[in-house]
């Protein structure tokens, strides 16, 4: 079942009664002109077993322990923002497999070779996924990239990624923004890129922690200052998902110079968005879980390959 996201970007009450998150508006609470009814009515509760992610994103939200225990107790994953409305923080539980030992063992032992292999694959699903979001959207010629894809070897020593991604970044965005250039403090629509990964992000993280595994033990990237280096290999196939979501919106003629609440709602839509694995359409947050599920039979020795989404 796929998970729902909640977003709070407004002063908010958020506290635990009876597996329900519960939330009240702070200005109905506090305001002695309200009637008692009003101030009932306006309370409004969710299951917690039907949430997957929590955005934080106003500096007067109030969240009680009890809520954020019974949130991490059913792998909700927690995103707070900063004062410019980015998410900044990710909470995650610390055990959410039954077997998180065996599997902590497995991912740990994996072979230097296995690792590589992995890799591999993973970018090789990436570049042919940025080529079909080119093919999609542009009128670039996508032949170079599909032999790249195809030449790409174990742990990739040729950095084919970064010669797929140059060639990407300089030709996405073409008609509307010349010269534009990937970066995290770079102009519009780089905001709305920031966004988007960062809610990848956490699925990401959540999925691989429900699978039993170490988000920070990653196969390929391993900055000693970075908590979550498999998640960030493991989204690598799915950011081409959220680049397309954002041609969308630059297409749409939306104002996207500034992260609105009508801009967030669409990113927020990331997890449901329907994607094709296995043969089969799914929601992406499902698919993630698929992936994470089978990046561990990879490490046990029950598979030999990630099972990753694949543009069409």
């Amino acid at each position: 079942m796929i998970k729902k996201t909640l977003y709070f970007g407004n002063p908010a009450y958020l506290s635990l009664c009876n597996a329900q998150i519960v939330i009240k508006l702070p200005a109905v609470e506090k305001s002695p002109n309200v009637a008692d009814i009003i101030r009932q009515e306006s309370v409004v509760t969710k299951p917690i077993e039907d949430l997957g992610v929590v955005v934080l994103d106003h500096q007067q939200i109030t969240i009680t322990q009890g809520l954020l225990e019974a949130l991490l107790e059913n792998n909700v994953a927690i995103v707070t923002c900063n004062s410019r409305s980015m998410p900044v923080g990710l909470m995650l539980p610390l055990c959410g497999n039954t077997t998180q030992n065996e599997r902590f063992r497995h991912q740990l032992e994996a072979s230097v070779p296995l690792r590589k292999q992995l890799w591999q694959q993973t970018i090789r699903t990436k570049i042919n996924n940025q080529a079909t979001v080119l093919r999609q959207s542009t009128t670039a010629e996508t032949r170079c990239m599909q032999i790249w894809a195809a030449d790409v070897r174990s742990g990739d020593p040729d950095n084919l990624e970064g010669r797929a991604a140059a060639f990407y970044w300089k030709r996405l965005f073409a008609d509307k923004h010349p010269g534009f250039t990937r970066s995290r403090e770079g102009e519009p629509p780089n905001n709305l890129l920031n966004y988007g990964y960062a809610i990848l992000r956490a699925i990401v993280a959540r999925a691989l922690v429900c699978s039993g595994l170490l988000p920070t033990w990653g196969i390929h990237h391993h900055n000693r200052y970075n908590a979550y280096c498999l998640a960030d290999d493991i989204m690598e196939p799915y950011r081409p998902y959220v680049d397309k979501l954002i041609v969308d919106i630059i297409n749409s003629a939306e104002d996207y110079t500034s992260l609105t609440r009508e801009l967030k709602a669409r990113l927020l839509g990331i997890p449901t968005l329907d994607v094709q694995i296995n043969g089969q359409r799914s929601p992406l947050m499902v698919a993630v879980a698929t992936t994470t599920a089978s990046l561990y039979k990879c490490f046990a020795g029950e598979l030999r390959k990630i099972v990753y989404p694949e543009l069409s």
